[in-house]
């Protein structure tokens, strides 16, 4: 049986990877919001078998208990760095919670990306930054675990008209207050408001407004070129 060490660091890594807190990873094992069980694992307590398939249920992991299965040899691959970029997926998380994706956060894996791809829509590999979503609020477009490509480069917001009756216009920015990071539809209007909106109808959330000192404070980490859907089972 695996250690419950090794079972908290593959538990934490996947939950950080979907986007989830330790409290809805036990919502999902267990049917309750108390993040014990993985509190447990961290110090050390061996937990039940029942447990384990559970927390791997949640985290759509694969649990195998049986015979041993031959998966064959791993391929070792050469990157040719000429035709591919690679691009550092970092540990803040945008939509909830701290991190402004300046560059300090840990890196948690890399990507890879074809560099002829990335120069079709505009992207330095030097500007690109890879980050999880968290939160409802940008959903259908953005879901809890999907993963965004940022361009940090572009970090201003165009001055444009206001749309106020076509929101889903805007772009998306990921953005940082006091309050942490997040992403948003992000409108720059004529008179110098930002409008911050999101996507998800269903929460009834009424566009933020950003005026004066308060829109310059708002940090534009970049624009959102790119996104990547989770599919859970």
């Amino acid at each position: 049986m695996f250690s419950a060490d090794y079972i908290y660091e593959l538990v934490e890594k996947r939950r950080k990877e979907l986007g989830l807190s330790q409290a809805e990873v036990c919502l999902r094992a267990f049917g309750k919001a108390d993040n014990t069980a993985i509190q447990s694992l961290r110090k050390g307590s061996s937990p039940g078998i029942d447990r384990v398939f559970a927390l791997a249920e949640a985290l759509n992991l694969e649990f195998y208990l049986g015979e041993h299965r031959d998966l064959g040899p791993v391929e070792q691959v050469t990157l040719d760095h000429t035709a591919y970029a690679r691009v550092a997926l970092h540990e803040a998380e945008l939509a909830a919670g701290p991190g402004a994706l300046n560059g300090n956060e840990e890196i948690i894996e890399y990507l890879v990306f074809r560099r002829d791809w990335l120069r079709k829509i505009g992207v330095s590999p030097a500007n690109a930054r890879l980050a999880r979503v968290r939160g409802e609020s940008m959903q259908p477009t953005l879901a809890p675990g999907d993963m965004v490509l940022i361009d940090t480069a572009q970090s201003t917001v165009p001055i444009r008209p206001r749309q106020a009756a076509k929101p889903l216009r805007a772009d998306l920015y990921a953005v940082h207050e006091d309050s942490g990071a997040r992403i948003k539809r992000v409108e720059h209007s004529t008179s110098g408001e930002l409008w911050l909106h999101s996507d998800n109808t269903a929460l009834r959330l009424p566009p933020e407004r950003r005026t004066g000192i308060d829109a310059e404070q708002l940090g534009i980490i970049g624009k959102v070129v790119w996104w990547g859907h989770t599919v859970e089972r």
